[in-house]
């Protein structure tokens, strides 16, 4: 199929004459959505508002069940003739498919019918079904209920004939207690030969009793092993199908790059920390574009991804909301992909908070209280020196220890306590792990809220596979706990400004507590994580009160924000 006739290029609706191409290609991972991406994703999400040859449950509708919201992803294009158009594509299956109309396939499609994925599928679930059936099996249970019985019932009696053994011996010591009393010598003496010979067929009765009880809990436990054993077998069957499908699939997903140059997913994970792809991996909107646009000749000019649906529990995820890709899953991939383009700058490694200073609030010879710039890191980062601590360094050359109490997000502007001296730091620092420490924030968050407070207090984990952003679990999220209330409603502006208190510091704690929608679901302002990039991140520490580390004087700080 020429890119004439090519069903994935779509030519704009609108008219983009006046629309200038970005000169590099998009970062992916930290960007602004070039104005024709923006473009582009309109058209793509009127299109999946409108059209109805297929569904998909996205939790727009009144359908509890089965909610699945998704990232979609488009990639303008110049084709061979150098007509501007894009590609769509969306992560994962849609409506239970890999392929529909007009969007990009993916890299490998494993469920095509002629794919050997199905029939080794086959197999692994056949394995599964017999392992089932065995587990479950009339004999399994017999033989899994007599062992238990038997051991129960064996282990008893052992138990029984142990305590009989004690008994004697303790009727024994009496006896020769009484007799060292009461009996001349030539009695005691056959009396302690009659007890010694008592006590020797005590411990042979007994080993006796030992063996035999034992050798019926072996026989009952033999008799269950022969199950077990073949569960096990059955068991490490599975797993090394399994095993070799996984490995199969990995080089089956091959990734073209702006080279020309092939790469397998096993390839492209064996030079990473996990090793091995992680689950879903190429099945991503970002690589699934680039890979096509590379087979088929188009040129890639710029690319952004959106979601579309209702948020998942755990992560924070916002209707028609554009987001960087994945860096667990995409990164390594695209870092291959993109080789050969010309690509934007990473923002990331840029020192933003070089020109800003650090205000110094307080100070004497055990501490002093700051107040941190935004843009500024709390300690040295892997690309970025620069710090709090590296300036206090050089301001404080004399100061000992670790100077650094807590941290502040690089983005988070406010009040830090820093430690002069060893021991200052190990007084400050447990205060704030016995929770002694009071702290503030102020936010400016997106939307207007009703409620004029409330406490939130969903548990926090990191998201392994896309760092630092941290996500919501109950079973392994550390507790967190926060306050609120509102200070002022900016009805004209959709904002409002509302004072944070948090009782625990989890890592972007107030970020995810605001931006979660379970709790305040309304982004703080310049988020450009869990909301939408801006001048800055419109959060503040603006009030901090300790204990003072020498006086034990309670000490309370302030500093309003700049926003």
């Amino acid at each position: 199929m020429t890119e004439t006739q090519n069903a994935c290029f779509i030519p704009f609706a609108s008219d983009i004459s006046m629309f200038t191409l970005a000169p590099k290609f998009t970062f992916p991972f930290y960007y602004q959505p070039d104005p024709l991406c923006i473009l582009a994703a309109e058209e793509v999400q009127r299109h999946l508002s409108k059209q109805q040859s297929w569904y998909h449950n996205f939790g727009l509708a009144d359908d509890p069940n089965n909610i699945i919201g998704k990232m979609f992803g488009v990639l303008v294009v110049k084709d061979k003739q150098g007509r501007l158009g894009y590609l769509r594509g969306f992560s994962g299956k849609l409506a239970d498919q890999n392929h529909l109309p007009a969007f990009v396939p993916p890299v490998f499609d494993m469920l095509a019918q002629d794919s050997f994925f199905h029939e080794k599928q086959r197999i692994i679930n056949q394995l599964t079904k017999e392992l089932e059936s065995l587990a479950t099996s009339e004999g399994f249970l017999n033989a899994q209920a007599h062992a238990a019985q038997v051991q129960s019932e064996c282990n008893a009696q052992i138990e029984q004939a142990r305590q009989h053994v004690i008994s004697h011996r303790a009727q024994r010591k009496a006896q020769r207690k009484t007799a060292q009393r009461e009996l001349d010598s030539p009695q005691l003496a056959a009396l302690q030969q009659a007890l010694a010979k008592q006590s020797v067929e005590d411990k042979l009765t007994f080993n006796q009793t030992k063996v035999q009880l034992n050798s019926k809990i072996q026989e009952a436990n033999n008799a269950f092993a022969e199950f077990e054993t073949h569960i096990t077998h059955l068991k490490e069957q599975r797993k090394t199908l399994s095993a070799q499908l996984q490995q199969r699939l990995f080089e089956q997903y091959q990734f073209l790059n702006a080279k020309g140059e092939h790469k397998s997913l096993a390839s492209i994970f064996s030079d990473t920390v996990m090793r091995t792809p992680p689950a879903g991996a190429g099945e991503c909107a970002a690589p699934k574009l680039l890979h096509y646009a590379f087979v088929h000749k188009f040129t890639p000019i710029a690319m952004a991804e959106f979601w579309w649906g209702a948020s998942p529990k755990s992560q924070v995820r916002r209707h028609k909301q554009f987001y960087p890709a994945c860096i667990g899953k995409c990164q390594p991939i695209l870092n291959h992909m993109l080789q050969g383009l010309s690509v934007e700058d990473n923002q990331l490694l840029q020192n933003t908070a070089d020109s800003k200073q650090i205000d110094i609030v307080y100070q004497d010879d055990e501490m002093l209280i700051i107040n941190k710039p935004a843009q500024l890191l709390s300690v040295p980062g892997k690309h970025i020196q620069d710090s709090v601590y590296t300036r206090i360094k050089t301001l404080f050359p004399q100061a000992t220890g670790s100077l650094i109490v807590h941290r502040l997000d690089m983005s988070t502007s406010g009040l830090m306590v820093i430690a002069l001296s060893a021991a200052s730091h190990k007084a400050l620092q447990k205060q704030f792990i016995s929770r002694q420490v009071e702290k503030s924030y102020v936010a400016l968050i997106d939307g207007l809220l009703e409620k004029q407070q409330g406490t939130i207090t969903l548990p926090l984990a990191g998201d392994f596979y896309d760092r630092p952003r941290q996500c919501v679990c109950e079973k392994t999220g550390k507790p967190a706990h926060t306050t609120w209330h509102v200070i002022e409603r900016r009805s004209s502006q959709q904002q409002t400004k509302v004072l944070l208190q948090p009782k625990t510091g989890r890592t972007h704690q107030l970020r995810v507590h605001c931006a979660h929608e379970r709790g305040l679901n309304m982004p703080i302002i310049g988020d450009d994580l869990y909301g939408n990039r801006d001048s800055r991140l419109h959060l503040h520490a603006q009030s901090l009160s300790l204990f003072h580390p020498v006086s034990n004087t309670w000490l309370t700080f302030h500093r309003d924000a700049e926003f």
